[in-house]
């Protein structure tokens, strides 16, 4: 069991990193992709432990990652590696029961794959969430027309879907420790769909805060993304 103390100050980011990637269509995961003689994953924890309110890293990995134990990342005191599950809830849920609720009332958890997170985003949820005392996660209005398939055929507009209370999903999302554990463990009994931590905490019925954050906290899921994340790092440093 994890035990490092909590305050004000000191907080707990966990990674999930045990997928594959399959949309990059690459020969190693996304996670291990580099940008710049790093990897993504490196790009992405090394950038949360600069942080001064991030105290620890959890990164947890499948027990079959043959990459992971060939980085500086895996003798590095500031990170545990935990054991990852089948999908990323199992991976997160993982990483949750490794934690001391009493010593870390809050945690964090953020894509292995979005390296381009700044410290002023890491301040803002954090901020807002302890002001608040409600988790949250950081997202951004959605700005583009938002069309859906037709339910006969995918490739087809079915009809144009107002975006007005429309915001993109991105992460460190931030949470009460237990409730997120109570929240995902329940879902997974009931066999319902998580696709992220605040996807846990409304099945659950609980309040969760939309934070402004940045667009360029991209996500990297397909071979264009790359590219991308590269022109943001260099444009942030």
């Amino acid at each position: 069991m994890i035990k490092p103390a909590q305050n004000d100050d000191s907080f707990l980011v966990i990674i999930p990193a045990a997928g594959i990637g399959k949309r990059m269509q690459a020969e190693c995961p996304k996670q291990y992709l580099e940008i710049n003689n790093q990897s993504v994953l490196a790009h992405t924890t090394y950038r949360l432990l600069s942080h001064p309110k991030i105290a620890k890293v959890i990164i947890v990995v499948s027990d079959e990652d043959e990459y992971f134990a060939e980085t500086d990342l895996a003798n590095n005191p500031n990170i545990i590696r935990v054991s990852g599950g089948k999908e990323r809830v199992d991976s997160v849920l993982n990483g949750l029961k490794s934690v001391d609720v009493e010593k870390n009332p809050w945690i964090l958890v953020h894509d292995a794959a979005r390296p381009c997170i700044t410290h002023n985003d890491i301040n803002k949820i954090i901020d807002e969430c302890i002001k608040s005392n409600c988790g949250g996660l950081l997202a951004a209005q959605v700005v583009d027309t938002m069309k859906q398939s037709n339910l006969k055929s995918s490739n087809r507009v079915g009809q144009t879907i107002d975006r007005s209370h429309l915001w993109h999903a991105f992460t460190p999302q931030m949470y009460k420790t237990s409730e997120l554990r109570k929240s995902i463990e329940s879902a997974l009994q009931q066999g319902l769909d998580i696709t992220d931590e605040s996807s846990a905490i409304e099945l659950a019925g609980l309040p969760s805060l939309l934070v402004l954050g940045r667009r360029d906290n991209i996500k990297i899921t397909r071979p264009e993304d790359m590219a991308l994340a590269t022109f943001y790092l260099q444009q942030q440093n």
